[in-house]
């Protein structure tokens, strides 16, 4: 199976200039879903973890998956003004523009380690912001796993830089 036939390009969207990869036919397709977090819960074989954290909105359902087949707990990184209880939040930039994210004081034991998901892996500012936040709670990063890697952006080696490891089941030129 090519996962990758399951994630067309939409050309300029949300931008002009942005070629974006569109999820929607992987999750609409059962077995392409299913081999996709097979494939994500075999790169996370290669980590220690106790936790997973998803980061919103389209994280979330890579992470929720890949929780319940790693048997892992999940926490949820979201944009700001989504969770009721006491926050940490931590900018970052895109390659369209900038945004935040933002966890629970509370959603992590101290000690955790973590494990990192999102869909798609660009220049790499979403993924350092959310290792920012588990570190504020008194966590730390494991490694970062999306399903998808853009090359060109070099998020892996931003990551790298900045001391996460970072993986994908699939890339992308």
């Amino acid at each position: 199976m090519q996962l990758l036939d399951y994630l067309p390009t939409v050309a300029d969207f949300p931008k002009p200039g942005i070629l974006f990869r569109d999820i929607s036919p992987l999750l609409g397709n059962a077995a392409a879903f299913q081999e996709s977090i097979a494939q994500m819960a075999e790169l996370a074989r290669e980590f220690q973890f106790s936790h997973l954290a998803g980061i919103e909105s389209r994280g979330f359902v890579f992470a929720a998956a890949l929780a319940l087949a790693t048997h892992k707990s999940l926490v949820l990184i979201r944009k700001p003004n989504k969770l009721p209880l006491a926050t940490h939040q931590e900018a970052y930039g895109l390659e369209y523009g900038s945004d935040a994210l933002e966890i629970q004081s509370t959603s992590l034991p101290k000690g955790s380690n973590v494990l990192l998901i999102d869909d798609v892996l660009a220049t790499g500012g979403t993924l350092l912001a959310a290792s920012k936040l588990i570190t504020q709670v008194g966590a730390s990063v494991s490694a970062a796993i999306c399903l998808l890697e853009i090359q060109p952006l070099g998020g892996v080696a931003f990551l790298e830089n900045h001391g996460i490891q970072a993986r994908a089941v699939l890339k992308t030129d």
